[in-house]
């Protein structure tokens, strides 16, 4: 049973290095490791295109991986059918028969089942033949699941007269029928409206601790996989992020991704400043969390985490530039200087209000900085241009050896007089986050590509744009307002692409 400890800790499913590409240099899922304990519910998280589907997939069985293992039961099952692995899937769409009843529906896949029947011939010798399950025995199954999902009574109604959160019920039936040891579930909500998809988020909770066995659930609703889940997996990019508990996911986010997409954040660039004391919107404040001097760290706050007093009780003053109500508390946004802070309470401050904040330091959550630089391979082209990031850009080669010049047919002369053409010599690239910028006029860049990611840090955005060809990634920060998608080109100074040589092409 699912509440017996040792089979509880038991992993049922494993993924061992597991990639998906569906083109070379492309990766849907990239060397995976995770694993799944019996009676355990897991919903994979993340936006659209991070893989989740994808791992889902690859578990049912209806996509094969390119590389690595899927182990159920520490057997390799990823070369198996789906129909011969005991996992069902419940999709977004409920994919039920409209001709068919309910009884029906459910029953489909039980009809076609064949089981090993012990059979005496005349000389009563045992044999064994694939049989059909009865009528009884197919009825007996349907009832039972009928219950399990509150539906008796149902069973001779047409499909097509039930409300949506009824017929989820039935194909979440339908799976359940074939007794699976693992139930899949991908975005089964997402057609419903906000109030049935609640109801319903409740009724799987419910069934899950009933049944005992294993759910591994998808969606990009944090709000959901932080109600229904034991274990939250974090994707992005076919990568996994942070693997957790919804409290842990919420409270100790492993990067900014995290931190930004689970719940609201507040995220500011900080530094630490002495043990445990990290500075911040102009103020040093008390942590928990301990740094090397001088790092420079992500700070996360939370919105309920801090404290709104008068002008001159608390650490910070500013002053109150928005204030929504949002049912349960108001949700209002503090200037200090330049730094935007989201903060929620159940007391509103008004629009123009001088106010002050106070943190706790345990609500102070440091994380490292994900990125501090970019950093690219490249070389240098016949025109002393430099080629990276799936892009070409200006630049300044006299950098790559001290007291050179270039001469008038473009040949470099170092400072001995040596004469060197610099015509695909390989050298590291480094970019500032503050030194990129990007139009929407793809010819006026050096490359170009979409924005991929858009995280708020209080007075800036830090974007992500990735290129075409080989999904290469600029980091940057920038104060102007862009969209997640905006197809744009990538904008780098002559003077802020610092060039170093290879350690290969160093005399």
């Amino acid at each position: 049973m699912a509440n017996n400890t040792n089979e509880k800790n038991e992993k049922i499913i494993e993924l061992i290095n597991v990639t998906k590409s569906f083109e070379e240099g492309v990766y849907a899922v990239n060397e995976m490791n995770l694993y799944v304990r019996r009676g355990e519910f897991v919903t994979f998280l993340g936006p659209s295109g991070c893989g989740k589907t994808t791992t889902l997939r690859m578990i049912a069985g209806f996509d094969t991986p390119t590389s690595g293992q899927i182990l159920l039961n520490g057997k390799d099952i990823s070369n198996l059918p789906p129909n011969k692995r005991p996992i069902n899937t419940v999709f977004q769409r409920y994919a039920l028969f409209p001709h068919l009843n309910i009884f029906d529906n459910i029953a489909f896949g039980l009809k076609l089942k064949r089981v090993m029947t012990e059979v005496k011939d005349k000389n009563g010798n045992i044999t064994y033949k694939a049989t059909k399950l009865s009528k009884q025995v197919i009825a007996e199954k349907v009832e039972k699941v009928l219950k399990m999902v509150d539906l008796e009574g149902f069973e001779t109604r047409s499909v097509s007269t039930l409300s949506g959160g009824q017929q989820q019920r039935v194909a979440i039936a339908r799976a359940l029928v074939n007794e699976p040891q693992i139930l899949l579930l991908d975005e089964p909500l997402g057609a419903l409206d906000l109030k049935m998809r609640k109801d319903m988020q409740l009724e799987l909770i419910e069934m899950h601790k009933k049944l005992g066995i294993t759910f591994i659930y998808v969606t990009h609703d944090q709000e959901e996989a932080l109600t229904m889940s034991d274990t939250i997996v974090v994707m992005k990019d076919g990568v996994i992020q942070q693997i957790g508990t919804p409290t842990d996911i919420y409270n100790e986010p492993k990067n900014s991704f995290v931190a930004d997409f689970i719940g609201e954040s507040n995220i500011f660039s900080g530094t630490m400043v002495g043990k445990k004391q990290v500075r911040f919107i102009a103020h040093n404040f008390d942590c928990v969390d301990d740094f090397e001097l001088n790092e420079k760290v992500d700070v996360v706050v939370r919105p309920e985490d801090i404290f709104l007093m008068d002008e001159d009780k608390g650490q910070v003053k500013g002053e109150i530039i928005a204030s929504v109500f949002k049912g349960v508390h108001y949700e209002m946004t503090m200037l200090v200087g330049k730094t935007e802070i989201v903060i929620q309470d159940t007391v509103e401050r008004k629009i123009g209000e001088k106010v002050s904040l106070f943190i706790k330091p345990d609500d102070i959550h440091i994380m490292k900085k994900e990125f501090s630089s970019n950093i690219f391979d490249g070389y240098i082209t016949k025109k002393n241009t430099v080629c990276f990031g799936d892009g070409e850009f200006e630049c300044d080669v006299t950098q790559l050896y001290k007291g050179s010049i270039l001469d008038e047919e473009g040949y470099l002369i170092t400072a001995e007089g040596e004469k060197l053409d610099l015509t695909d010599v390989d050298v590291k690239v480094e970019v500032g986050l503050k030194d990129i910028s990007i139009s929407d006029d793809e010819e006026a860049g050096g490359a170009v590509g979409n924005i991929v990611s858009i995280i708020y840090k209080g007075d800036h955005y830090q974007l992500i744009v990735r290129t075409d060809e080989n999904e290469e990634d600029f980091v940057f920060d920038t104060e102007d307002t862009w969209n997640e998608n905006d197809r744009v080109s990538v904008i780098i100074p002559k003077d802020k692409i610092i060039l170093k040589l290879k350690a290969e092409n160093k005399k």
